[in-house]
């Protein structure tokens, strides 16, 4: 129920992209070029004809939609904010642009030879972004208003009852009510042992019965929808849900018991044939990945760019300041638990470690040195891991590199511990600017962690930066 009331709400965003985009296009055009219009830079050369501009308007148009698809707008994703949306939107609005301009470079080069051919303005390429940000930002919530507005006044709503009041149902409830904008009411829940204990139900549902007395309030309520979340060993009771649900047409969706081992992701897969859940899968993969290796090698190769000199600077304080090397490595456990050596600016004596052992070191460390204090209270001691991340052993963000030594101890303490390793370790991360970093709840961070992995985008990445930018300001 939830995938198809996601395909209709998907519907109606692609259908106002599209629309938002081409608009967009052509308003670029004319702002751009036509004197009537609001002609913001003089043309200063032969103005290309309108025609080649609506020749190319149905396949850049085309590519927002594509770039929206990729960095996960079209997905349903509970709790996310206006704030995530705009990422989201600019970032590919930001891809859409660069692929365009790629697509009119190979079709200039191409086409020169047989007739005359006008590359797209670099003015209309920075309008049609403005512009298109401006467009599916605004059009999206427009959709997002009027479907709420049409559910509001009951048109469309679809009754839904859950079978089983436990925890599974109760994450069933959550995700319906959760997602009320799209269309949904949830009538309540019936559940033996419930019923059987006068249960007021959860959330201010109500427990309407028992199991048996399924079929006679289906039809009281006119449920729509059911939704079966017993435990496996009630199975009897869910085919008994189940055969009657397929003899009175009502939809069914069976929920597995299955949470208490799946942490990340889990995806329907097919062996020849056979249905087979697959558990814990990451959106980090194949092309994802890629993406996101080329963004972390182009900003880190602007970093150590532009942080050579400060670098070496703060190089030579660290070798004035106490006796030692300038960079410190350890090794820390990353990708797939495999380990690698990770870089850092020394904070710290050379020595700090031969009493103590291996401890968990903070930002008011007493033993840093006194650059060292600094570097650590302002995280500067970890630029040399953008070296890490050009190796391709570390990406900019994703959940933070321990130590094999603490690894040990906590994969048998913590309950998933380990799926933080399903993706490259981060320099900065979702736990981080969130303010679980440095000796915090371990907890908490590994909530943190497995929510960035299992909701990965590249909006994602780029706002987790942001926050990481600001934050640090603030400590400064």
């Amino acid at each position: 129920m939830l995938r198809r009331y996601n395909r209709l709400l998907v519907a109606c965003y692609v259908a106002a992209d599209l629309f938002s985009a081409a608009a967009a296009f052509l308003l670029a055009y004319l702002i751009r070029f036509e004197s009537w219009f609001i002609q913001l830079v003089p043309v200063t050369k032969t103005q290309p004809p309108l025609s080649q501009y609506l020749i190319s308007l149905p396949v850049i148009a085309l590519m927002v939609p594509l770039a929206f698809q990729l960095q996960g707008l079209y997905r349903l994703r509970r709790g996310r904010t206006r704030v995530d949306d705009f990422f989201a939107v600019l970032v590919g609005s930001i891809l859409a642009v660069l692929a365009g301009v790629a697509v009119s470079l190979y079709a200039h080069a191409y086409y020169t030879a047989l007739s005359e051919f006008h590359p797209i303005s670099r003015a209309v390429w920075l309008l049609f972004l403005v512009l298109t940000v401006l467009f599916t930002y605004t059009s999206r919530e427009v959709v997002r208003d009027l479907l709420r507005r049409r559910w509001q006044a009951g048109l469309g709503l679809k009754h839904v009852l859950v079978v089983g009041a436990g925890d599974l149902g109760r994450m069933v409830a959550d995700r319906i009510l959760d997602h009320s904008d799209l269309g949904f009411r949830l009538v309540g829940f019936v559940d033996d042992k419930a019923a059987a204990t006068d249960n007021i139900g959860y959330r201010g549902l109500p427990v309407l019965g028992a199991i048996a007395e399924a079929p006679e309030i289906c039809r009281s309520e006119g449920i729509d929808e059911i939704y079966v979340a017993l435990p496996l060993d009630e199975h009897l009771k869910m085919l008994g849900v189940v055969e009657f649900a397929s003899r009175e047409c009502i939809n069914i969706h069976v929920v597995p018991d299955l949470l208490q081992f799946i942490a990340l992701r889990a995806r329907l897969e097919d062996l020849d044939g056979l249905p087979i859940i697959g558990i814990n899968d990451v959106p980090l993969r194949g092309f994802n990945s890629v993406l996101k290796r080329l963004v972390d090698m182009a900003l880190s190769f602007m970093v150590v760019v532009v942080g050579a000199i400060p670098g070496l600077i703060i190089a030579l304080v660290i070798k004035r300041s106490s006796p030692g090397p300038i960079f410190y490595t350890q090794e820390r456990m990353g990708l797939d638990g495999k380990a690698f050596t990770v870089y850092k600016f020394r904070s710290m004596p050379v020595d700090a470690e031969d009493v103590t052992g291996p401890i968990w070191a903070r930002d008011d460390d007493p033993r840093a040195t006194s650059i060292g204090r600094w570097l650590r209270q302002h995280d500067v001691d970890e630029l040399p891991q953008f070296w890490n991340v050009l190796k391709g052993e570390m990406s900019i963000v994703g959940p933070r590199p321990e130590r094999p030594f603490f690894v040990e101890q906590f994969k048998h303490r913590i309950p998933q511990y380990m799926l933080r390793h399903k993706v490259k370790a981060g320099i900065t991360g979702w736990a981080q600017v969130n303010g679980w970093r440095g000796n915090t709840s371990l907890e908490k961070r590994i909530e943190f962690d497995l929510y960035y992995i299992e909701n990965w985008s590249l909006s994602l990445d780029f706002k987790i930066m942001w926050l990481t930018v600001i934050r640090g300001l603030d400590r400064a």
